[in-house]
């Protein structure tokens, strides 16, 4: 479990394909050398994946995980190269302060960002979502893009504006986004769970 709070913007180092549908990617990050513990989970752009190595490259602290068959085929793991930066979170801890919204790190879908505004220090963006996770996106609501926890402003159909601080443009990848970026979303636990109860009703 994430709150969608970035603690830091890793960079894939290296992709390996292993087989069909299964790659292993190498991440560096400035966590503590030691901390992070084999089959410890951490959120990558959102995406909950399993530290299965550690290691030190050019005394940066790096670790492994595998993207399988349906990460790749459901979020934005499959375009990633070496160079790409990405949104790193450690999992919550019990008693931690929780900043955001709770992040299970498991992604929805791939939303698109269709418009970007720049308003002096902060940046209102305009985000396509598929159109079968529209109802999950409520105006004042949170969701999860990248793994970053953002506060939902307006929405029209199956499209919805986000205003960014200059804070989250700092210490995230957003700072970069542009129109054309896809990210990987997460709708609010919460929602997700009141529409299957609806759908019971």
């Amino acid at each position: 479990m994430f709150t969608g709070i970035v603690t830091d913007v890793g960079e894939v180092l290296a992709v390996e394909r292993l087989g069909e549908g299964l790659s292993r990617l190498t991440i560096g990050c400035i966590y503590v050398g030691g901390s992070i513990a084999i089959g410890a989970s951490i959120a990558c752009a959102g995406i909950c994946l399993t530290a299965v190595a550690t290691g030190v490259r050019e005394r940066r602290t790096t670790f492994d995980v595998h993207a399988a068959a349906e990460t790749l085929a459901t979020t934005t793991a499959t375009s990633w190269g070496v160079g790409t930066r990405i949104n790193l979170e450690r999992p919550l801890t019990l008693g931690a302060e929780l900043g955001g919204h709770l992040v299970t790190g498991h992604v929805d879908g791939i939303a698109e960002i269709i418009a970007r505004e720049d308003l002096g220090d902060m940046v209102r963006l305009a985000v396509r979502v598929p159109p079968s996770l529209a109802r999950f996106v409520a105006p004042k609501g949170s969701v999860a893009l990248d793994g970053v926890s953002l506060t939902v402003n307006a929405v029209e159909r199956d499209t919805f504006s986000t205003l960014l601080i200059p804070h989250t443009l700092a210490v995230t990848t957003f700072g970069a986004a542009q129109k054309g970026t896809t990210v990987n979303l997460e709708v609010d636990l919460m929602a997700r769970y009141a529409a299957r109860l609806m759908d019971k009703a």
